[in-house]
Parts: C-alpha cells; sequence; structure tokens
C-alpha cells in the first residue's frame, strides 16, 4: 500500500483567521462598553460649555463652569441609578416598548426639572445650611463643590455595583458632612434636617396608603365585578380623569409659578376643568377599545394601557420635579455664593435660574437612555408579577406623593416611596383577600361551593403567598438599611473632600 504523502503546510490559516474574528468581536464589545462613558463625558463638557455662555466675563465663572459640570456629572449618575423605577412597570406589562418607554420619561423628566424643580432645589441649596456657613461665600463655594463631588462619586459606585440606593439621601448626608466641615455642627439647621428625615419615613407611608386606596376602587369597581369589561368601560376614563387632573392642577400651581403666581383657587378649577374633559374624552376611546374583549382580568391588561402609559409619564415628570435638586441644589448655591463674592455682599440664596435646571434635566434623562434598558427589564420583570392594575396604582401613588412633596419644597426618596407603595398594595392585598365580602362572594359564585376566602387562598395559592409576604417585608428592611447606610457614608466621603479642598483652596 503506498504510504500518505505528507502534508508540509500547517493547517493554521482557519485557526487563525477565528482568532482574529475573536479579537475584533472584543474589540467591538469594548467599544460598546467605552461607547457610554464616552458620551457621558461629551455631556460633562458641553454642560460645561452650556454654562460658559452665561456667566462667562463675570466673577468667578471658572468655578460656575466647573461646578456645571459636577452638577450634569450628578444628573447622569440620578438618571443611572433609580430613573428607571418610573417606566419599569409599563414597560414590564408591555403597555409600551422600550425605546418608548425611554424617550417618554426622557421627555417627562426635563419638562419636570424645567417647569417644577425649583422649589426642592433651593431647598437643598440653602435650607440645610444656616447664616454660619452662608456669611462665608468662599467656604460655601467649596463646601457645596465637596457635596457634589461625594454624592456623584457613591452613587456612582454604587449604580457600578448594581446597588440602589437613594439620591436624596445622597446629596442631603453629602451638604450636611461638607457643612459640618467648613463650619462644626452648628452650621446644619437641624430643624429642616429634622422635617427631611421625618418625610422618608412619612413619604413611604403615604405612598403605601394611596396605593392601597386606588387598588381598591379597582377591586370593588371593576375586578371583581361579574361584568369586568361594562365596570372597566365605566372606571378606566374616571381613573384617568383623576390622574390628569391632579397633575394639570400640581402643573398649573406650581409650574405657572415660573410666570405668574396662580392662585389655589385657580388650579383647583384648571384640575377639575382638565380631569372632566379627560373623563369625556377617554369614554369612547376605552369603550372601542373594549369591543370584542372576554370577560376575564387578562382583558383588562389592555384597557390598562392607557392609564400605565399616563401614570408612567406623571412619575417621570414627577421624578425631574424633585430629583434634580439633588444635581441643581449644590450648584445653585455655588452661583449664588459666587454673585456674593463679586458684590462683596452676603445674602440669601436668589431663585434657581433656568439654565441650571436645563442641565439637571437633561443629565437625569441622558443617564437614564445611557444605562437605564437593563435596569427598566429587571424593574419591570418585577412589577408584572403584580399585573397591570396593581403597577398602576403603585406608579400612581409614587407620581402623586413625589409631586405633593416637590409642591412644598420637600426632599424625598422617589424610590422608597415606589417601594412603600408596593408594599402597601401587598399588605392590602393580603388584608383585603382575607376580610373582603365582596370578593367572597365573587369567588363563591364562580367556584359554585361555599368556601372562606382565606382558605381558599391557602388552598391554591400558599406558597405563592407566602413568597409574597417575605418580599414586601424585605422591602421595608431594605428602605432603613438604604436610610441608614447612605446618609452617613455620604457625609463622611464629603467631609473629608471639603478639608483636602478647604486645605488646597482656602
Amino acid at each position: 500500500m503506498a504510504q500518505q504523502k505528507p502534508r508540509l503546510a500547517k493547517p493554521t490559516l482557519d485557526k487563525d483567521l477565528e482568532k482574529l474574528s475573536s479579537v475584533e468581536d472584543a474589540a467591538r464589545h469594548t467599544a460598546r462598553g467605552l461607547a457610554g462613558p464616552g458620551v457621558a463625558l461629551l455631556f460633562i463638557i458641553l454642560a460645561a460649555i452650556f454654562a460658559s455662555t452665561y456667566v462667562t466675563g463675570t466673577s468667578g465663572s471658572v468655578i460656575v463652569i466647573a461646578a456645571a459640570a459636577l452638577a450634569g456629572y450628578m444628573a447622569m449618575n440620578i438618571g443611572a441609578n433609580d430613573v428607571t423605577n418610573n417606566i419599569g412597570a409599563a414597560v414590564g406589562a408591555r403597555a409600551m416598548t422600550m425605546g418608548f418607554g425611554l424617550a417618554l420619561a426622557a421627555v417627562f423628566e426635563v419638562a419636570g426639572a424645567v417647569l417644577a424643580g425649583g422649589n426642592v432645589a433651593t431647598t437643598i441649596a440653602s435650607g440645610i445650611t444656616n447664616g454660619a456657613l452662608i456669611s462665608s461665600p468662599n467656604v460655601l463655594i467649596w463646601a457645596m463643590m465637596a457635596a457634589l463631588l461625594a454624592a456623584a462619586v457613591l452613587i456612582n459606585i454604587a449604580t457600578w455595583a448594581s446597588a440602589p440606593i437613594s439620591t436624596t439621601h445622597s446629596i442631603v448626608g453629602a451638604v450636611m458632612g461638607a457643612g459640618i466641615a467648613a463650619a462644626g455642627f452648628g452650621a446644619i439647621n437641624w430643624g429642616l434636617v429634622a422635617g427631611i428625615t421625618a418625610s422618608w419615613v412619612v413619604s413611604p407611608v403615604l405612598g403605601a396608603v394611596i396605593a392601597a386606596a386606588f387598588l381598591l376602587l379597582v377591586k370593588e369597581t371593576i375586578i371583581y365585578r361579574e361584568d369586568k369589561i361594562t365596570s372597566a368601560k365605566t372606571w378606566v376614563p374616571v381613573l384617568i380623569g383623576i390622574m390628569t387632573g391632579v397633575f394639570a392642577g400640581y402643573l398649573t400651581l406650581v409650574g405657572g409659578n415660573q410666570l405668574r403666581a396662580p392662585s389655589p383657587y385657580l388650579a383647583s378649577l384648571v384640575a377639575v376643568v382638565t380631569g372632566l374633559i379627560a373623563w369625556r374624552v377617554l369614554i369612547p376611546v376605552i369603550a372601542r377599545q373594549a369591543e370584542g374583549l372576554e370577560n376575564r382580568n387578562q382583558s383588562l391588561r389592555k384597557l390598562f394601557r392607557i392609564p400605565l402609559i399616563l401614570s408612567a409619564a406623571l412619575m417621570s415628570f414627577a421624578h425631574g420635579a424633585n430629583d434634580v435638586s439633588n444635581a441643581i441644589g449644590p450648584l445653585a448655591a455655588i452661583v449664588g455664593a459666587v454673585q456674593d463674592v463679586a458684590t462683596g455682599s452676603v445674602h440669601r440664596m436668589p431663585g434657581v435660574p433656568l439654565w441650571e435646571l436645563v442641565i439637571g434635566g437633561l443629565g437625569i434623562s441622558l443617564g437614564l437612555l445611557l444605562y437605564g434598558p437593563k435596569l427598566v427589564r429587571l424593574v419591570g420583570a418585577e412589577i408584572t408579577k403584580l399585573n397591570p392594575m396593581r403597577a398602576y396604582c403603585v406608579s400612581l401613588s409614587t407620581g402623586l406623593t413625589v409631586l405633593v412633596a416637590s409642591w412644598i419644597g420637600m426632599p424625598v426618596s422617589s424610590t422608597h416611596i415606589a417601594v412603600g407603595a408596593v408594599f402597601g398594595v401587598g399588605l392590602f392585598r393580603e388584608w383585603y383577600t382575607r376580610n373582603s365580602k365582596r370578593r367572597y362572594e365573587y369567588m363563591r359564585v364562580r367556584s359554585g361551593r361555599d368556601i372562606h376566602p382565606e382558605a381558599e387562598e391557602r388552598e391554591h395559592n400558599d406558597d405563592e403567598m407566602k413568597r409574597r409576604y417575605l418580599v414586601r417585608r424585605s422591602h421595608i428592611l431594605s428602605i432603613l438599611a438604604a436610610w441608614i447606610i447612605t446618609l452617613p457614608a455620604a457625609a463622611g466621603l464629603a467631609a473629608i473632600i471639603a478639608t483636602v479642598m478647604f486645605a488646597l483652596f482656602l
């Protein structure tokens, strides 16, 4: 048998090409990973340039420009860390696509920041520290620079570690820490800080109560009715009218203040009229959507699509109005202090300029667009276990609570309010399952047998009820842990950075 001729060429070409292809894939993956930070850096530069158009040629413009860049960095971290809660429910319930949800949140975040963000920003800028610090503008400048940098770095680290924290707790703690480093404990307005701290406890409870109240309304008027679709055609427009009216009244009272201070009576009139118009317009729209739907809970998902989208928009507006202060409050204080240094006078903080709110709103939206999709999927996957009706109650409750807090100028944690609303929905469901006569009658007729609702729930969903029970309690623990850890961590980091800045620049 003839011997096989030896192969002299080495078959490495295919292997080399495979390696080259792997390198190219890795390069593309790396490039995608660097795209986000690259865009973020570009925004920080543009924020500084944008601020320079307003302050160039004035005394202290370099400091203001640097502070604007820090504020833009802080705003992006806020958007990356907790804005995803605003649209997670609607995206998870398939009421909107991911792209539409991100665009909706971005637009309403900017609108909330620009139209209604001034009140809370003023509280952050000049309310937490008192005259002991304000009387020294140079000290105030570097204290607020330290607070901005400390809070932004802390939130950035937490976001990188996938650890959701309260951005409001971060900036309030950072301002406190920098103020203490600057002028001791007497520099802090402890009365206002106590009020803010109390709001962090009260606001989640209020969110829970409002969410439970709306869920009670939905259950009593729609879910446990013999003809669900007919009831939904009646009550879904009412729910949308309530939400639209409250939003319009708030926008008139707070947003209209940018142009002319409206009276509460005018705002109330606008709320009632707008709510009635929305209710009347939506009646035929919901009726058309209900055509051909089966009389079951699954069909209600389609009818709650519009309410979920509107609640996501409301929540984004509320978040922009409240949380823009976390980035813009210190910047506003720095701008005011720079003006004091230039004029040689000492006075309280003026109103927050529009250009500062624009930087904050755009930064929050960009942070959401760059880093939001992954977190939106996680939040949506959790909330869809609640179903669209309950998700709507959570979103609406969170939005209304944050709007009220923005109205009175009180910084609150929107993340904690949302968790409080989820907890309220869970607790209410536990109570309602065991005590609702309407549900008992509905289940008795449906099953054709006389069984107590608590026993039936145990029979069918004992494991699910236990899981739901444990999840809700763990959220309460996370709220307490976030409050305990975030505030002192931000304060300590800000105090260290402020001490270094004072040594270098004063």
